[in-house]
């Protein structure tokens, strides 16, 4: 299992009357080749929790273990940790910033003292994995589209060969074409590199489509873990931690609720058109 999390904990502004705990004793277990959607109100910790398992801060109490190893040991290597969990950030423009997509992908890799041909072909081949036109490598990654800069950002992490992927809302600002183009690639990327990936999104319907697991965040505590029907058959509980459900879930409680016999565990639109073809049968 590529992570576990011991009993974190991590307190801001301890000393001040501003101290609020943003993580409280949460431990858990993600297993390798999972897809996990990591859902929670904002300000619930699910960010926090995602900086402590990718090193980028220190929790006050626990820790965090990748492949058995204590990430936040002194003698831990944090560029096994870099090669290893890698993370897409929300707006990919962020975290491009060289003159052409290719020399961009080649960034991360350079910096784990590769050789440069080793470099390169890593970069071509994620350039190819999420599906970028050769023409298109040597642009400025600042003249593409909101998708292909999302693909950019994604292959750059790859090149890495990660074991755990983090994808911190990435369909946002994207039209629905745009968003299910980048779920397809996600999901089939999850399933052919065997990638664990983790993704946060508010979407719930991207959630029920796509993940295998659900873990959600609230208060600073893990308040659900399961598959996405066994999560989202805590409606009322989901609605007191300010989520939503898929609408086709929602739609059938409103028809159970009507006397019309469906349902309600159904959580996507094929799932949907399945159960109102057997009701009118």
């Amino acid at each position: 299992m590529p992570i576990v999390t011991d009993h974190l904990t991590l307190v801001y502004g301890e000393k001040t009357n501003l101290k609020t705990i943003a993580l409280n004793d949460v431990s858990v277990k993600i297993d390798d080749g999972q897809f996990i959607g990591l859902i929670g109100h904002t300000g619930s910790g699910k960010t926090t929790f995602l900086q402590l398992i990718s090193g980028l801060i220190k929790p006050k109490e626990g820790t965090v273990y990748l492949d058995g190893e204590d990430i936040f040991d002194r003698n831990f290597d944090t560029r096994v940790l870099r090669s290893k969990v890698g993370i897409v950030f929300q707006y990919p423009e962020h975290q491009l910033f060289e003159e052409t997509v290719f020399k961009d992908v080649c960034f991360g890799p350079s910096n784990l003292g590769l050789e440069k041909k080793e470099v390169e072909l890593r970069a071509y081949e994620a350039l190819k994995m999420v599906g970028l036109d050769d023409n298109a490598f040597y642009q400025s990654p600042f003249d593409l589209s909101g998708g292909q800069k999302r693909r950019v950002a994604i292959a750059g992490v790859l090149a890495m060969k990660p074991k755990v992927m983090i994808l911190d809302e990435p369909t946002a600002g994207l039209d629905p074409a745009g968003r299910k183009e980048i779920l397809g690639l996600i999901s089939k990327l999850q399933k052919e590199q065997n990638i664990t990936i983790i993704l946060v999104s508010h979407s719930m319907e991207d959630v029920a489509e796509y993940v295998e697991r659900i873990i959600v965040i609230n208060k600073g505590k893990i308040a659900l873990d399961g598959t996405p029907k066994e999560v989202f058959g805590h409606s009322e509980e989901l609605k007191s931690f300010g989520l939503a459900l898929p609408q086709v879930t929602d739609a059938m409680i409103r028809l159970k609720n009507q006397g019309i016999n469906v349902s309600t565990d159904v959580i996507t639109i094929n799932e949907a058109v399945q159960e109102l073809s057997r009701v009118l049968r």
